[in-house]
């Protein structure tokens, strides 16, 4: 079983996300109590796509994060770790251009984007900095990151129910629907050892990025953090 306590190995990392690739979209509505589509939206918003606009969206998975993107008109890859997820991808949109990669080790030269692109990945990565890092090399002079996260509710009565959802009536649920509850449990797991929102900024800081923020969403179950590459 992939525990979030334990170090993340890629190939055991991707053999559970080929495992649940068909139900993924399902999944994250499941962790997001339904609001993934609203969080999209918002992400879209911040970039602000347009024709012309290279955009690298990493551990884009089955394509949900980067169809608002290409439906824009910008020029967007789509690029995942998981092959399954990518076959899902590619059966469910035809109009995107996927391709396999590690956020470790991105198959590109520097400077190649306007905007890299992150969405509920960053915290699966085996290293957090290599992939800031790798993410900052790729992209151009004066460009962005955006990257989309679950994150630390702000209020403490809230973050409390949450964190019970998440600990308690996830991992039931998942039982009941999955042939794998064991990848629900260690998504839900790596929300909770995930780093503040802060913490999160620091560490884009450290790894290169400048002018660091961010933004919560839904009293900060999520955070869409942004930096610029100087």
């Amino acid at each position: 079983m992939v525990r979030a306590n334990l170090n993340k190995d890629p190939d055991d990392v991707s053999k559970m996300f080929d495992e649940v690739a068909h139900r993924y979209d399902f999944l994250n509505d499941l962790l997001s109590v339904g609001r993934t589509k609203a969080w999209r939206k918002v992400v879209t918003a911040i970039i602000a796509p347009k024709p012309g606009m290279k955009i690298l969206d990493i551990a884009a998975g089955t394509g949900s994060s980067s169809k608002p993107l290409v439906a824009k008109g910008a020029d967007v890859i789509a690029l995942d770790f998981s092959e399954g997820m990518l076959a899902a991808g590619r059966k469910r949109h035809k109009d995107i251009k996927f391709q396999q990669g590690d956020a470790l080790k991105l198959p590109f030269t520097e400077n190649t984007f306007d905007v890299t692109t992150i969405s509920f990945g960053l915290r699966n990565t085996s290293d957090t900095t290599a992939a800031l890092k790798e993410a900052l090399r790729v992209t151009k002079q004066s460009g962005r990151i955006v990257i989309c996260e679950f994150s630390h509710p702000t209020n403490k009565i809230f973050r409390l129910i949450y964190l019970k959802y998440l600990m308690r009536a996830l991992p039931v649920i998942a039982k009941r629907i999955s042939k794998n509850p064991a990848a629900y449990i260690y998504l839900a797991e790596s929300i909770q050892a995930w780093p503040n929102q802060s913490a999160l900024a620091q560490v884009m800081r450290q790894a290169g990025w400048e002018s660091v923020s961010w933004q919560d969403l839904t009293f900060g179950i999520v955070a869409v953090h942004i930096g610029y590459k100087g």
